[in-house]
Parts: structure tokens; C-alpha cells; sequence
């Protein structure tokens, strides 16, 4: 009995989470668009099931991603070889972002509206490579005790320069490639095992360079995109 309330507690929650969305859509349709709902058993049905699954997802991403992750990440100083750590960064980060669903997402739109000039799959894994390079070096920051803002900064203006040589069609589709990679399983995977790895390593502050890591492999993608559309 308790397990259900509580159960019913978590599944209240989430479906708070979403509701404003449905209903700010709903309101949008009626009183703007002036156009009635239909399939209204459709609509209710899939909001359920739509809070039923994002609980679930939420739920194993706690119970197993997250708790795994930490421990891979504590775990790695072990290996006592940074170069072999970096590199395992770098496969983690290719092999999570080829399965992030909204990078999947992203590449098959541009290949349906660039009709076939930019295939799905080598968007999807210039994006992954970028992505894996990007965890590469923050692994690598990390394991040194680097700042932040020693990689953020010549990425940064690497991008300005790229930009100016890039042809503007890649321009848009390199930055929305960047915010796809930011999805469910790439960030509670690898934020994890950057914490984890901070924790551990006794000269850095989990705090200070466990975080951040993000940051630099949502901006490598960018450099890879563009530098695709500079290839092609």
C-alpha cells in the first residue's frame, strides 16, 4: 500500500512536469488557431502514456546510469595511464551520442531537407566524433587540474574563425547539432563519470572540475560540424 502511494506520488509529480506543456498547446489551438481538438481519447491516452514513460525513464536513469557511471568514473584513476583514460573518454562519448535519440533525430531532418547532400549518417557521426573529443578533453582537464576556461576560450574563438570559412548552410545545422548531444542518456552518463573521476583524483574539487565537462563536448561537436561543411 505505501509502495503505491508513493508510486502514485512520483507518477503525480511527472505528470506535473508536463502538464503545463500540454496545456499551454491546448489553449494555443482553441483560443488562437481557433481550431477544436480531435481524437481527444488519443490526446489523453498518450499524455498518460507519456507520463508513465518519462517516470520509467527518469526512474532507470537513477537507479542504473547515474549510480554506474559514478562508479566507472571513481574507478578509472585505477587504470593510473591518462592517456588510456582519455581514450576511453573519447569512445564513451562517440558510442553514447550515436544512440542519443535527439542527435538521430537531427540528422535524419537534415538529410530529408537537404535531400540526400548531407546524409543522416555522416552528420550523425561527425557529431559523435566531435562529441567524444569534446569528453576527451574534459577527462583530460580533469585528470590535470586544468580551468574550464583554458579549453572553453580557444575553442571559442577556433569557432570564430571556423565560422568565417564555413558555408552558412552548416552554420545553423552545426549549432543545433551541439543541443541535440545535450539528451537522456548522454548527459546523466557522462556528467556522472566526470564527477565520479573529480571525486576521486585528490588534486581537483568535484565541485569546480566535475562540472564543465559539458560544456566543452556540447562546443567540440560545433568545431566538427563546421569543419565538415568546410570538407564538403
Amino acid at each position: 500500500m505505501v509502495r503505491t502511494a508513493q508510486l502514485l506520488k512520483e507518477l503525480w509529480v511527472t505528470a506535473k512536469s508536463i502538464s503545463p506543456i500540454l496545456v499551454l498547446l491546448i489553449v494555443f489551438q482553441v483560443i488562437l488557431l481557433k481550431k477544436p481538438l480531435t481524437n481527444i481519447k488519443e490526446l489523453v491516452i498518450g499524455f498518460m502514456l507519456s507520463v508513465i514513460g518519462l517516470h520509467l525513464f527518469l526512474k532507470g536513469v537513477y537507479l542504473s546510469i547515474i549510480p554506474l557511471g559514478d562508479s566507472v568514473g571513481e574507478g578509472l584513476v585505477n587504470i593510473d595511464n591518462k592517456y588510456v583514460i582519455t581514450i576511453f573518454a573519447f569512445l564513451l562519448g562517440y558510442a553514447s551520442t550515436l544512440v542519443e535519440p535527439a542527435v538521430r533525430a537531427l540528422a535524419f531532418e537534415v538529410e530529408e531537407v537537404s535531400v540526400g547532400a548531407i546524409p543522416s549518417t555522416v552528420l550523425l557521426h561527425t557529431v559523435a566524433i566531435g562529441f567524444g573529443i569534446g569528453m576527451a578533453l574534459g577527462i583530460f582537464k580533469i585528470l590535470n587540474n586544468i580551468s574550464s576556461a583554458k579549453f572553453i576560450i580557444p575553442i571559442l574563438l577556433l569557432l570564430v574563425v571556423l565560422i568565417c570559412f564555413t558555408p552558412k548552410e552548416f552554420i545553423g545545422i552545426a549549432f543545433d547539432s551541439a543541443t541535440s548531444t545535450t539528451g537522456p542518456v548522454n548527459i546523466p552518463l557522462n556528467m556522472a563519470i566526470a564527477i565520479g573521476l573529480a571525486r576521486i583524483v585528490g588534486s581537483t574539487d568535484a565541485l569546480i572540475d566535475g562540472f564543465g565537462v559539458i560544456g566543452i563536448t556540447s562546443l567540440m561537436p560545433i568545431v566538427a560540424v563546421l569543419i565538415l561543411g568546410i570538407i564538403r
